[in-house]
């Protein structure tokens, strides 16, 4: 599948997926926001394809919304912001977070606004020290949307998520790392190299069991103790029924390393 805003390269199990809209920081239009969707529905569908590392092109990872691709109504009306978030913002989130396969992301400069909460939807974020996370809404008069009000008190807790939206400050890579919001930072020249080594690894991973986690992850966001108990109840039933399963015990009794199909 041939896109136009996003480069796909698939190397040792991971799929690379690149933002490439560098001239505009990589800000989001209508179409790259298809197309990053559709990237990762393949990834989805695809056996060859066992971890995914999200990245950008050029100095910034995102810079959220591309003002220039908001269709102003000529009679001076205000334009449907809610309409952008339904087709192009919610979908991929939700394809993030329920793709059953560990995604990697590597911020390499600015993730700001809708850009920042892509990089936190993701399952690990690595950035380079030289990056920023920036909750710009503010300073357009919008709220935070792509899953930011949900994933953020979450991360780093509610007071702090308040005054990260509210006052829309620019947050650096080592910040974030202090305070929860991602998990490393690296000098930006091996920046790539890191992420890659770290989606690679997850490649070779059991899979199966990753994507389970990834389910139960999500299920603890809204489920009390007891719900979550009959989730974990349940999945570890379904992984230990998987082959992954099965491999990993086998290879612990004959002292060798276990070989991980995702099966």
């Amino acid at each position: 599948m041939s896109h136009e805003f996003i480069v796909r390269e698939t190397s040792q199990g991971v799929a690379v997926l690149t933002l490439n809209r560098p001239d505009v920081l990589n800000s989001f239009n209508s179409h790259m926001a298809r197309e990053l969707r559709e990237a990762l529905d393949a990834c989805a569908d695809d056996d060859t394809v066992r971890a995914v590392l999200l990245t950008g092109a050029g100095r910034g990872f995102c810079a959220g919304q591309d003002l220039a691709d908001v269709d102003f109504p000529e009679d001076g009306s205000a334009p449907d912001l809610g309409a952008i978030v339904h087709d192009s913002y919610n979908p991929l989130i939700r394809r993030l977070r329920t793709i059953e396969k560990p995604v990697v992301c590597a911020v390499n400069g600015v993730a700001a606004g809708a850009g920042a909460n892509l990089a936190l939807a993701c399952d690990i974020v690595i950035a380079a020290e030289t990056a920023s996370f920036v909750q710009a809404f503010v300073k357009v008069g919008l709220i935070p949307d792509s899953g930011g009000t949900f994933m953020l008190p979450r991360l780093v807790g509610l007071a702090r998520a308040t005054a990260m939206m509210m006052l829309g400050e620019k947050v650096t890579g080592d910040q974030a790392v202090a305070m929860g919001l991602i998990h490393q930072t690296c000098p930006p020249q091996v920046l790539f190299d890191t992420a890659f080594r770290m989606a690679t690894q997850l490649a070779a991973m059991p899979t199966r069991a990753l994507g389970l986690m990834k389910r139960a992850l999500n299920a603890s966001l809204t489920n009390d103790l007891d719900d979550q108990l009959d989730v974990e109840e349940a999945l570890q039933r379904e992984a230990g029924r998987s082959a992954d399963h099965a491999e990993g015990v086998q290879a612990f009794l004959e002292k060798r390393k276990p070989c991980f199909t995702g099966g």
